[in-house]
């Protein structure tokens, strides 16, 4: 997915992901949903805590967490950002039937100020553990932008105790070396955090919904 930004994420990094999305698109959406856990509960958590009005998808890839967030959120201003323009096209045929609601930005996040007034949700779903370098300024930039008591929604993956599936992983750009739960924790009150086992415990993958600690 799309990385934090130009200066966090070497042009050569940018290149690699652009790459891996072109081949991988067409079969993204048959794919990911074999190894891509919690992401309709993670929209059920944003819904525990939040109603939010304006909302912003860094990696929003193929549109599926988009058409589940227009769904469960009928008033809400959404914008989906991504690095890679073939799973944008794919996604902006999946929105079509939403109109206007549901915009998309081509571009690496935090690369250019955002349009329109700060989101009150910004949602990372399996894309942080693929800024390597850059999911802390992502983190970061995320606490920035967000109106004062927003929240901040991520499911990804969290770590492995097999080494070989580790490093399998890392061909596929993602790192599972538990690093996201601190920054996260440093920037936001977290609202709801839970650790789940993926295939018996092959690996484990993590929710996180936080709070800025800025007054709303």
């Amino acid at each position: 997915m799309s990385p934090a930004s130009v200066t966090a994420h070497p042009a050569s990094a940018h290149a690699a992901l652009e790459r891996y999305y072109r081949l991988h698109a067409r079969l993204y959406d048959a794919t990911r949903w074999s190894f891509l856990f919690g992401r309709a509960r993670v929209l059920e958590e944003i819904a525990s805590v939040s109603t939010p009005r304006r909302i912003l998808e860094v990696g929003c890839g193929t549109g599926r967490n988009l058409v589940g967030l227009a769904r469960r959120f009928p008033a809400a201003a959404i914008t989906g950002v991504d690095l890679s323009a073939p799973m944008l096209a794919r996604a902006r045929r999946k929105l079509a039937p939403l109109g206007s609601r549901v915009k998309l930005q081509h571009g690496a996040y935090g690369a250019k100020p955002l349009d329109g007034p700060p989101p009150d949700l910004v949602l990372f779903s399996y894309a942080l553990s693929m800024f390597n370098p850059g999911f802390e300024a992502a983190i970061a930039a995320a606490a920035r932008d967000l109106a004062p008591g927003g929240h901040i929604a991520v499911v990804d993956f969290h770590d492995t105790r097999f080494p070989a599936f580790a490093r399998w992983m890392a061909v596929n750009h993602v790192r599972m070396e538990a690093q996201l739960r601190p920054p996260l924790s440093t920037h936001f009150i977290p609202c709801v955090e839970q650790l789940c086992a993926a295939y018996g415990g092959v690996w484990r993958y993590f929710l996180f919904v936080g709070r800025s600690p800025r007054a709303g």
